[in-house]
């Protein structure tokens, strides 16, 4: 008997966000992936700290080729050839490592099709919104992109190294963990530290504290154990102040804050309110207690400043995710994976073996959403 192929059910869609540190993976229609490991490539038995930035051809593709092995076999158990393939990416990772991964998959494991998707476009899908200005605080840096009408606005990207990373180097610093890394490395135990015990305090607490005066209420010190055996005691003051980091200028007068006013003052007059009033935070550093109040507070403060009082700007609103912040990417990933512009948009396994070329978003993703 001969089936109608209309009725056969559609090949399901990988979707994969490749962060820094964490790497999201699941199918797209899905309202949350089915794993969230480390994204952890080794060479030789040695870590790369940094995928994005590793520049031996022939070994990170091993590395990847092993990683995404890992992946599909062992944690999401799912056979990858002829599968279609969704990548969430950021506008800073380098055409390099894409062509790298696009070979991985297409001639190593067989894809079916594959489309790379910018996640600053993609976290606007589970909004139902087409302009924002988008602040992505991951673990290596912060990467704020204003997006008007579902096009990134290329020319005012900013990106800075105040994220996860430069958090965790405040607790390695403040607190003596050293005698907790029998079993476990530093920077496993600073980042447990960091999501279990600390958080944002507000503006004006941290000002008092900056100066080594005491304030009340004063926030109680936790004993953080491991292995029910070893414990250290994690100052109150250490606990509201390590993010303070993200929020302090440096010698060029950048910080987190800053980031959003030039972006605002260097954007169109005509669309500079819409995008204060549309502010998309994502990325897991955002999600530590206090975050956004902390930021709200930090720019209207910052606009009291001759610098900035051109901007005719009185109120920020923030957009509040329908998920946790860490993967709203991935969500949006998942929601255009169901859309009929994942056809349009990606790059077949016969295509890429012809043309031996991927080619780069911003000419086919933002020229398709113009049309």
């Amino acid at each position: 008997m001969k089936i109608d192929s209309d009725f056969l059910p559609e090949k399901q869609c990988v979707v994969i966000d490749i962060g820094t540190k964490y790497t999201k993976f699941g199918f797209a229609t899905e309202h949350s992936p089915r794993c969230i490991i480390r994204t952890f490539c080794e060479i030789d038995g040695i870590p790369i700290p940094d995928i994005y930035k590793y520049n031996n051809v022939q070994k990170l593709t091993l590395a990847l080729s092993n990683f995404m092995h890992l992946l599909f076999y062992k944690h999401a158990l799912v056979a990858p050839k002829d599968k279609k393939v969704i990548i969430v990416e950021s506008l800073l990772s380098p055409t390099k490592f894409k062509e790298i991964l696009a070979k991985v998959l297409f001639i190593t494991y067989e894809i079916a099709s594959l489309c790379f998707v910018p996640s600053h476009c993609a976290s606007l899908f589970t909004l139902g919104i087409s302009t924002a200005l988008v602040l992505d605080v991951g673990y290596k840096e912060a990467v704020l992109i204003p997006v008007c009408e579902g096009v990134p606005v290329l020319r005012l990207w900013q990106a800075m190294p105040l994220a996860g990373e430069i958090v965790e180097e405040q607790i390695k610093t403040r607190v003596d963990i050293g005698q907790l890394t029998l079993n476990q490395s530093v920077d496993v135990i600073a980042e447990d530290i960091k999501a279990r015990t600390c958080f944002v305090t507000l503006r004006k607490r941290a000002k008092i504290l900056a100066t080594g005066q005491s304030i009340e209420p004063k926030t109680t010190n936790v004993e953080y154990h491991i292995d029910g055996e070893r414990s250290v005691s994690i100052l109150g003051d250490v606990r509201e102040t390590v993010y303070d980091v993200l929020f302090e200028e440096n010698i060029d007068e950048m910080s987190l804050t800053t980031m959003i006013l030039e972006t605002l003052n260097n954007s169109n007059v005509d669309i500079r309110l819409k995008l204060a009033e549309n502010i998309v935070l994502i990325g897991g550093t955002v999600m530590a207690k206090g975050f956004m109040a902390r930021l709200k507070e930090e720019l209207l403060e910052k606009l009291k400043s001759s610098k900035y009082s051109k901007l005719k700007i009185t109120k920020f609103k923030f957009h509040v995710s329908p998920v946790y912040e860490n993967y709203i990417s991935w969500l949006g990933g998942s929601i255009f994976g169901s859309t009929n512009n994942l056809n349009i948009l990606s790059q077949t396994r016969e295509n890429y073996i012809n043309e031996n070329y991927v080619p780069d978003w911003p000419t086919t993703f933002t020229r398709k959403k113009i049309e």
